[in-house]
């Protein structure tokens, strides 16, 4: 049985002169309030104010104003703010760490992941955005006497639409190079975890932001989505596949940018000569990091039969001794689900799998002794085609495990889904780790790692193939995503055309030699 940690009841409430401040950020009010809720004692957290259209609209126009002046500030003064908000979200960990665990019920070290992410992802676009959005200068079609800039326009005002899994990290990190490449911001984060965000907005202002320049409207998707999306240049969004196609869709219809990340099914792969207690352990956090609920984390375990007795007995192991809780320390390894349906997802897919044969290694109960949503972490064996939980997305504390014959099936079996977002290969042999993962149709490959060592590789782009999105965050991409490029050309002394007196025939000949000396001397 996994053993738990009781969260004291007191624990859930947040101090109002910490939430009143926060709601000030929200341009909202014009609809009515909906309640909040703590997942892990289901005790209230706050009355959340909800935006109109009339709201959206007026958030809309006071980014627009905003974003005029702040595109003119200088890049290094915007990397400034960047900064700041680093150090500030550092210092004032423990209170954005008790409202990111108020509002998802995570553990506290999960909820640490998120702020190291903010910090990381701030440092390095505050580092490195003067350069990436600096004038370009490539070569003109007729050298010297054509000049040509290139420069990287900012969108306008970028709509970040984040989820209730990691609602500061999601929020903040897609909205710090959007700000910094000189956008404005129109978040509608989830209502269950809007504080966190709106906290976020709130460092941000501290740290020098102009006020009006990152603001959040509150309400559901299915009611203020649309709107939010009609009035963007751009739309960030990370959430289901299947809201990812009403998004792309609708930013298609207005021709407009976007960038999604959506679900996966990711795959771990564990190789003949893996080193197993190793992998054991640290496949841990990787499967079980917020209850499960992560887009990156695993939910495929494929393990050559040579090691799989043994992976599987101190992996099991390592489960049952997983301690859950959600208290404001960190005292728990793994905290609860954010919501009932998340709860009910879980429970129909391990249910599914035993009725139709699946065995149950580890876990497999709900543990309302612990509050309304936990779930213990879950271990799967002979699951297969059929039972839901062998293609579909769970989105929860549920790993299914299976013995491959070898490496290749193991890596044909990692192939067999519509996602691709995340995958993880173990093996002493690192040469061969590289070799296996660039085979695996994913946007991130970790070799002897979950999914920190990409994920957290800020200079690195981030993203999914097939259903798992479209669109990089991270990396260099995760800043220009946020631009238009503008080629602005000056031709100087000479025409390109024929001189005075010259013929078309001429011109033409003149030309096709000049191309033929370019093309001779390697230029471009």
């Amino acid at each position: 049985m996994t053993t738990a940690a009781k969260l004291p009841a007191e624990a859930a409430a947040l101090p109002a002169d910490l939430v009143q401040p926060l709601l000030e950020h929200a341009v909202a009010g014009g609809a009515p309030s909906v309640e909040v809720f703590a997942p892990a004692t289901g005790r209230l957290v706050t009355e959340l104010p909800q935006s109109s259209p009339g709201d959206i609209e007026r958030a809309f126009a006071t980014a627009r104003a905003a974003q005029r002046e702040w595109a003119r500030r200088p890049v290094r003064e915007r990397a400034a703010v960047l900064r700041r908000f680093h150090d500030i979200v550092l210092a004032e960990q423990d209170a954005i760490l008790d409202i990111v665990q108020t509002e998802t019920g995570k553990s506290r070290a999960h909820a640490f992941d998120e702020v190291g992410d903010v910090a990381v992802n701030a440092r390095y676009y505050a580092s490195v955005a003067e350069k990436l959005l600096a004038t370009r200068k490539p070569r003109g079609v007729l050298p010297f006497l054509t000049q040509v800039d290139v420069r990287n326009r900012p969108k306008g005002v970028v709509a970040v639409i984040s989820p209730w899994n990691y609602p500061l990290a999601l929020a903040a990190s897609d909205a710090l190079p959007a700000l910094v490449a000189g956008n404005a911001v129109v978040a509608r984060p989830d209502n269950q975890t809007a504080l966190t965000a709106l906290w976020a907005i709130d460092a941000a202002v501290r740290a020098g932001l102009p006020r009006g320049l990152w603001q959040a409207v509150l309400g559901r998707g299915s009611v203020i989505g649309g709107e939010v999306i009609g009035r963007a240049d751009y739309v960030d969004y990370t959430g289901s596949s299947a809201t990812g196609r009403t998004i792309a869709q609708q930013a298609g219809e207005l021709l407009i940018g976007y960038s999604l990340e959506l679900g996966g099914k990711n795959p771990l792969l564990v190789l003949a000569d893996a080193d197993v207690s190793r992998a054991a352990k640290i496949a841990i956090r990787a499967c079980f990091a917020s209850a499960g609920q992560l887009c990156e984390s695993m939910e495929r375990i494929y393990v050559h039969e040579a090691v799989y007795d043994r992976f599987v007995a101190e992996f099991v192991a390592n489960v049952r001794a997983i301690e859950l809780g959600a208290e404001l320390n960190y005292g728990s390894d793994m905290g609860s689900l954010t919501f009932q349906r998340q709860l009910d997802t879980v429970r129909a897919h391990v249910d599914d799998a035993v009725a139709k044969g699946a065995t149950v290694l580890a876990g497999g109960r709900a543990r309302p002794d612990l509050g309304p949503f936990f779930y213990e972490p879950t271990v799967l064996a002979d699951v297969r085609p059929g039972m839901t939980v062998y293609r579909e997305e769970t989105f929860g504390p549920v790993v299914s495990i299976y013995r491959v014959a070898s490496d290749e099936k193991a890596i044909e079996a990692a192939n067999d889904t519509a996602y691709g977002l995340n995958a993880s290969v173990w093996t002493k042999d690192v040469r061969r780790g590289r070799e296996v993962a660039a085979r695996i149709n994913a946007g991130s490959v970790n070799v002897n790692e979950g999914f920190i060592a990409a994920w957290g590789s800020a200079d690195a782009p981030s993203g999914g193939l097939g259903i798992s999105g479209t669109g990089r965050r991270h990396g260099p991409e995760g800043l220009l995503k946020y631009t238009d490029t503008q080629t602005i050309a000056v031709q100087r002394v000479l025409p390109i055309a024929p001189l005075p007196g010259m013929s078309e025939e001429l011109w033409a000949k003149t030309m096709t030699l000049y191309f033929n000396v370019m093309k001779t001397l390697r230029q471009k």
